[in-house]
């Protein structure tokens, strides 16, 4: 079961991302693989903190203007590309294309187009979304 968390980058709530991956955990054990998009700030950063501590699989759709890393399921021709902010929507797509459940993780009053285009591409999907603020 590959389970998406993507967010705005303003969000602070560790305890509420924590506790999802807990509950993730308890109800799909080792059939659950985290999904992020790798950001180093916000609800993508809080879910690779928790997913490696909590001993799940965790993977990376990082932008393709970034480096690869170990957690990137693409390969490492995919990435260093030129920067453009377009990049950031191509992966929001391959986030929802990969994931069974999408979960978005966004601050009362905070406009979050990324975590929305996520959200919005994954309904067209089929597939479940959550908003969690």
């Amino acid at each position: 079961m590959n389970i998406a968390i993507v967010g705005s980058r303003k969000w602070a709530d560790k305890t509420k991302i924590k506790d999802f991956l807990h509950k993730i955990k308890k109800e799909y054990g080792k059939s659950a693989v985290i999904v992020s998009g790798g950001c180093r700030l916000g609800a993508d950063k809080y879910a690779k903190k928790y997913a490696l501590e909590f001993d799940m699989k965790y993977i990376e759709f990082p932008p393709s203007h970034e480096n690869h890393n170990m957690y990137c399921v693409l390969p490492p021709f995919k990435y260093g590309k030129p920067y453009a902010v377009w990049r950031f929507f191509e992966r929001n797509h391959k986030i929802a294309e990969y994931s069974d459940i999408v979960a978005g993780f966004v601050p009362t009053g905070v406009e979050s187009n990324g975590t929305m285009s996520t959200i919005n591409h994954a309904k067209k999907l089929n597939k479940k979304t959550l908003i969690i603020s």
